[in-house]
C-alpha cells in the first residue's frame, strides 16, 4: 500500500501555495481528512502503521484532535489497543478528556497524519505522559519534516516527503504574486 498514491487518488494532496499550521509556506498541502473519510483507506493506513509498532505492546494509541482522531483510532484498532484523542486546552497545551482511560504506566503510541514541525503530536504526548503514561513510539502516515523531528522514541512513518518550507519573508511563491491559501 503506497500512502502517497492514496492521498492522490482521493485528492488529498494539494499543489498550490499554503499557510501551514507551524506558519510557514508550502507549495505542498496533504488534507489528510479527505483521505480518511473513505474508511476502507482509513483502516489500510491504520494497518499499516499498526504494522510498523506491533512489537512495542501499546496499551493505547493517542492522537492530537481533531485529525489524528480517526488516524489514532484505526491505529489502535489494528494493534488491539485503545483510542484515545488530546484536545486543545486553550492556553497553548493539551488535555485528555477525563473518561478517557489512561492508567501510570500504561504503554502508549503516539499518531499524526503528517508530521511538519511535530509540536500538535508532541502536546498530545505531553497530556498523555502528565497522566502517567510512557511513549513508547511515534507514528505517521507522512513525515514531511526533513529528518528534523525527533521524539526520544521510535519515529516511523509509512512516506517520507521532500517538500520545501518557506518563512513568510522568504517564500518565493509570495514573491511570484501566488495567492496564499490558509490550510
Amino acid at each position: 500500500m503506497e500512502v502517497l498514491e492514496l492521498y492522490r487518488r482521493t485528492g488529498a494532496l494539494l499543489e498550490g501555495h499554503f499557510l501551514l499550521r507551524s506558519g510557514m509556506h508550502s507549495p505542498l498541502f496533504l488534507q489528510s481528512a479527505a483521505l480518511l473519510q473513505h474508511p476502507l483507506y482509513a483502516e489500510a493506513v491504520g494497518e499499516a502503521l499498526g504494522k510498523l509498532f506491533e512489537e512495542e505492546g501499546v496499551d493505547f494509541v493517542i492522537g492530537p484532535a481533531i485529525g489524528g482522531v480517526v488516524l489514532s483510532f484505526v491505529v489502535a484498532r489494528a494493534l488491539g489497543a485503545r483510542a484515545l484523542f488530546a484536545e486543545k486546552d486553550g492556553q497553548g497545551g493539551m488535555f485528555i478528556r477525563k473518561g478517557l482511560l489512561v492508567n501510570p504506566k500504561d504503554r502508549f503510541l503516539a499518531v499524526e497524519d503528517v508530521v511538519t514541525t511535530g509540536e500538535s503530536v508532541r502536546r498530545a504526548i505531553r497530556a498523555a505522559e502528565a497522566r502517567g503514561a510512557v511513549l513508547v513510539g511515534v507514528g505517521a502516515l507522512v513525515d514531511r519534516s526533513g529528518g528534523q523531528a525527533e521524539f526520544g522514541v521510535p519515529f516511523r512513518a509509512l512516506a517520507r516527503l521532500e517538500v520545501p518550507q518557506y518563512a513568510p519573508e522568504d517564500c518565493p511563491l509570495c514573491r511570484a504574486g501566488l495567492p496564499l491559501e490558509e490550510v
